[in-house]
């Protein structure tokens, strides 16, 4: 999986931007929400991605800060949302407007947004409510390190194999008892605990 890109921004849009990391031009597709927070053409940026793979293609999708990222990975968890429409409602709102909107249950404010009807507003809201609130209350309590090595954990145990409902609960089970694990610990105590 590629996890970030840092290199030379070369070409942007609202929608796409090519980075190049040592003369290999990656083609990223970004919400507005990271477009704005570009700088110009030539300079050094660090680009958060998301590789999403299907049968026929492979898409590189792209975010300024790792929020923005793990918003985007919770919205194509939610069934009906793939990552083209995901792009589309991180651009239509700003994501601390689109998480509280979610955990307010705001259906109307998602309606507004381009793409999103009312029953997919609503399966945003069904689905996502809950997660975001544990999100909140875990990372509220967490130094940035902290929230830093969860993510690699969460990633790691994702890429082993494990749904994401099962390695959120056991990172939660085990931070629940003890801080300042390391990357490795975390991951090795959240293996024995979906072990169990």
């Amino acid at each position: 999986m590629i996890s970030y890109l840092d290199g030379v921004l070369v070409h942007k849009s609202p929608t796409e931007i090519i980075v190049d990391v040592n003369g290999v031009g990656y083609a990223v597709h970004i919400p507005v929400s990271t477009f704005e927070k570009l700088d110009g053409l030539n300079q050094r940026v660090k680009i958060f991605t998301y590789l999403h793979v299907r049968e026929d293609a492979m898409q590189l999708f792209g975010f300024a800060t790792e929020p923005e990222r793990e918003l985007f990975r919770l919205l194509i968890s939610v069934s009906g949302i793939g990552p083209k429409i995901a792009q589309g409602v991180l651009s239509g709102m700003e994501p601390i407007e689109l998480r509280q909107c979610i955990t307010s249950g705001d259906i109307a404010a998602l309606t507004t947004i381009q793409g999103v009807g009312r029953k997919t507003a609503e399966r945003i809201v069904v689905e996502l409510r809950d997660r975001l609130g544990k999100v909140e209350e875990a990372s509220a309590t967490m130094t940035g390190k902290e929230a830093s090595v969860r993510s690699e954990a969460l990633n790691a145990l994702l890429s082993l194999g494990y749904t994401r409902v099962t390695a959120d609960a056991a990172l939660r089970a085990v931070l629940q008892n003890t801080k300042d694990l390391s990357l490795e610990e975390l991951i090795k105590q959240a293996l024995r605990h979906t072990a169990r």
